[in-house]
């Protein structure tokens, strides 16, 4: 697997490695896949984390390893609940919908809560991470955004909105150009996903009263 770290090719002085590339255009896919609302996004997204995990095991960087594993998991758990819920809209389809303000409030602490803990961890550790805080919030971020989406939330779109704000510039400063180039177009499909999402979420019929007749 070593050749997942090896050289694709230089662009502008920067280099860019197969793992980097290969494992952010899979990831890039699972995103648009998302937006469609296929179920097949959650597949992607896990084979997205596994060719990281490989990346990052084979170079030994446990930390950066450990994190695809909880992606995996993640994506897993969020294949189980589409899969499940299948049904929910009147066309077959995954349902969408806006979060309550209590499920807003949980994901926002839950963010908060798990940026300062893993980022503690990744500063105690400095061997886990090559920028503790930044990627504690990009990590953290990643998780609670495919949570969101796992629960048909259009709030996922703005989860991701926000892993792109530090994404972008800290990928492009740290000399992971591809990583940064695929943040830019991750942002470009978080709005188009967000549009759609949300008037999807607009239009869907609220559900009738118990007991009311169809």
């Amino acid at each position: 697997m070593n050749w997942l770290n090896s050289e694709a090719f230089t662009v502008l002085g920067q280099h860019i490695k197969w793992s980097d590339m290969t494992g952010n255009v899979i990831g890039l896919l699972g995103l648009a896949l998302g937006w469609r609302r296929s179920i097949w996004t959650w597949p992607v997204q896990f084979v997205s984390g596994l060719v990281l995990f490989a990346a990052f095991a084979t170079a030994h960087l446990s930390g950066s390893a450990g994190k695809q594993i909880v992606v995996m998991t993640v994506a897993a758990w969020g294949f189980w609940q589409w899969n499940r819920g299948r049904q929910q809209s009147q066309d077959g389809s995954i349902a969408v919908r806006f979060a309550t303000w209590r499920e807003r409030a949980a994901l926002a602490v839950a963010a908060a809560v798990g940026t300062l803990a893993v980022g503690g961890l990744f500063s105690a550790f400095p061997t886990l991470s090559w920028d503790p805080w930044p990627d504690a919030y990009i990590f953290v971020g990643t998780v609670v955004a495919m949570y969101a989406q796992a629960r048909g939330m259009v709030e996922f779109w703005f989860a991701w909105l926000l892993v792109d704000l530090v994404g972008v510039p800290l990928n492009f400063a740290n000399g992971f150009a591809f990583s940064g180039f695929v943040y830019v177009v991750y942002g470009a499909l978080v709005l188009w996903g967000l549009r759609d999402w949300w008037l999807r979420s607009r239009n869907a019929a609220p559900p009738l009263p118990e007991g009311a007749p169809a």
